[in-house]
């Protein structure tokens, strides 16, 4: 998909909820809970905080924050999935805990896809594939180049094994049919500081963490790992660019219980996304490196039902648990 086309869609899509005719209006009774299945002073938390009190003011109730965490997001996802279908209890989650987690991990306590409602997409996070500037290469196509004439000299880091990192990297062996090697650490600001060090010659990471290396000149970018181009930095292409079908995208939605009302799925979706168009949170989330996409519930569900295939067959193909 070029970059215009691109811009095109995101400028229509929001278009149906943002300027329909008013929908159906359910009721709140009482205090919303937004569950965050993640330590305060992450993405997923200042998503949850930025939007909480808008929010509240558009269903017409407080929407109190609760993190609940622990076992890769699946605690407090958990309570989300057990809780009563009436919108009063809503989770922000992430690709990692809905698409990815029933594949790395032996026991789930939930399904990803079946146990809840998928209600409103909130953004990307950019993701960017960087490598030492000791490697001889300027480019993507350089880069495979490379690691192909030199199978297994190229270390990649990670935040773990099954984490974005590791898996960004496993995708793109498993599309080009170069050979590196895996090096996981126990989180991801350990694997920045050796690829900075030059310890592991590669990492996909989330932009917030590898530009600062980027622009004082310890990291070099190549690609970005979404479709499309990132907006601040378009000269960067995508690896989809070089290798065709190659797409990781780590988003960032909103759920509710399974078998909530379509009136109120369609009302949490048009409020989200009236909130998540404007200028200034579309400029603070933009300076934290996640990008908005305004999807319908529709075309966010069949997202995750795409995802949670995808993810989970690499997975179990590569054999891969979490650690």
């Amino acid at each position: 998909m070029t970059t215009l086309r691109r811009r095109n869609l995101l400028l229509a899509a929001p278009a149906i909820p943002l300027t329909a005719p008013a929908l159906a209006q359910v009721p709140f009774t009482r205090p919303i809970r937004l569950i965050i299945p993640w330590a305060p002073g992450g993405t997923t938390d200042i998503l949850g905080r930025i939007v909480a009190e808008p929010l509240g003011q558009a269903l017409g109730q407080p929407v109190l924050v609760e993190n609940r965490t622990g076992a890769s997001g699946n605690i407090g996802s958990d309570v989300v999935a057990k809780a009563a279908p009436d919108g009063h209890t809503l989770l922000f989650g992430s690709m990692s805990t809905h698409a990815m987690n029933h594949a790395l991990m032996r026991s789930m306590p939930f399904d990803g896809v079946a146990d809840f409602t998928p209600l409103a997409m909130l953004g990307f996070a950019v993701n960017t594939m960087v490598i030492h500037p000791t490697v001889p290469a300027q480019n993507l196509p350089d880069f495979i180049a490379y690691a192909r004439a030199n199978p297994e000299r190229i270390a990649y880091a990670s935040a773990g094994p099954g984490s974005t990192n590791h898996l960004s990297a496993a995708l793109l062996e498993n599309m080009t049919g170069i050979r590196m090697v895996h090096v996981p650490y126990r989180g991801g600001q350990p694997a920045v500081t050796d690829t900075v060090a030059g310890q592991t010659q590669l990492l996909f990471s989330a932009a917030t963490q590898t530009m600062p290396h980027v622009e004082a000149g310890r990291l070099r970018l190549i690609a970005v790992t979404e479709a499309t181009r990132w907006s601040r930095q378009p000269e960067v292409p995508t690896v989809a660019e070089v290798v065709p079908g190659y797409e990781m995208a780590v988003w960032y939605g909103a759920f509710g219980p399974r078998g909530m009302d379509i009136t109120l799925q369609q009302q949490i979706n048009a409020a989200l996304n009236r909130i998540m168009a404007q200028p200034a949170i579309k400029e603070r989330l933009g300076g934290m490196g996640v990008e908005w996409a305004p999807e319908s519930t529709d075309a966010f569900a069949q997202r995750l039902r795409a995802d949670a295939d995808k993810w989970g067959a690499l997975i179990r193909r590569l054999g891969i648990e979490a650690s």
